[in-house]
């Protein structure tokens, strides 16, 4: 198997306590270089996910039978929308701890595979009580996208509207929160409600997690020009009025609406076979086996 460079700075010490004690099952040494993988998957995921996907594979293919490495692996395929593998990966994580935390992602998992059936009927499952406060927020955001996807946007509104839109507490999700309900409320044709919530959006949104405000421009018809384009009008043109550079469009999909389809509309195989996980020929157990220490 084709091991990735890893910079010498990456420890594996880096890695959650949790994370530490799932890979305690493995010999040391191969604990630490599948913890470096899977520092290398944490990087990487946001900025270069496909990269991130690829130390996913190799953590996988070196410990397969680990939860969190099964997680980390679901992940780096959901962000690069693998969703039939990251589903496998999930359901095989949630198998070996019984924890429901990965309930919503494996529900919008279902939406980007086209089935949003399934996702709704999972947001209906015990599993929903089980979640967090956060989690349920999770749940409320792809259940409303199912709904959108089947062009029930009335349905997708009420599904939003919860005591957790209504709070005027800023929470970490609040305005994803608010600018889904926002977004429903456009696709269901109520533009002028969809303002006041965009609005609301804004002031939560403290670290660009939306681009709400770039919606609320677009409902007032103020446009964005770029200062650097030379096809942009003169700035110093009669009654011209200087703008800030257009930021890029977040895609709606970022908040759980409407996820593009980009893998085979197969049904995902319920129980995952831990044999399906290729194994490393090259593999050298005697590497990995802790060295008797000089005396």
């Amino acid at each position: 198997m084709k091991r990735l460079p890893i910079p010498d700075d990456v420890t594996g010490f880096e890695i959650d306590a949790d994370v530490k004690q799932d890979l305690k099952s493995l010999p040391k040494t191969l604990a630490d270089d599948v913890a470096r993988n899977l520092v290398m998957v944490a990087r990487l995921l946001d900025s270069e996910p496909e990269e991130a996907y690829n130390y996913s594979r190799v953590a996988l293919r070196l410990a397969s039978r680990v939860a969190s490495v099964r997680e980390a692996a679901g992940f780096a395929s959901y962000m690069t929308q693998r969703y039939a593998e990251a589903l496998t990966e999930f359901r095989a994580a949630k198998r070996m701890t019984g924890r429901a935390d990965l309930w919503p992602v494996m529900a919008d998992c279902e939406r980007g595979l086209g089935r949003p059936e399934r996702a709704l009927a999972m947001a209906g499952e015990p599993e929903v009580k089980q979640l967090d406060k956060a989690g349920q927020v999770e749940m409320r955001l792809v259940a409303a996208g199912a709904r959108a996807d089947l062009e029930q946007f009335d349905a997708a509104v009420v599904t939003l509207q919860s005591p957790e839109l209504a709070s005027s507490a800023i929470h970490p999700w609040t305005a994803r929160l608010r600018y889904a309900y926002a977004d429903a409320l456009i696709a269901a044709g109520r533009a002028d409600e969809a303002r006041e919530w965009f609005v609301k959006a804004v002031e939560a949104d403290t670290d660009g997690s939306t681009n709400a405000s770039e919606r609320l421009a677009e409902i007032d018809g103020i446009e964005f020009t770029d200062a650097l384009d030379e096809d942009a009008e003169d700035a110093g043109s009669e009654g011209a009025e200087a703008v800030e550079p257009a930021r890029r469009q977040i895609d709606k999909d970022d908040v759980g609406d409407g996820r593009m389809i980009f893998e085979d509309e197969e049904d995902v195989e319920e129980f995952y076979d831990e044999d399906d996980v290729e194994v490393d020929e090259d593999y050298d157990e005697d590497e990995h086996k802790e060295q008797p220490k000089k005396g």
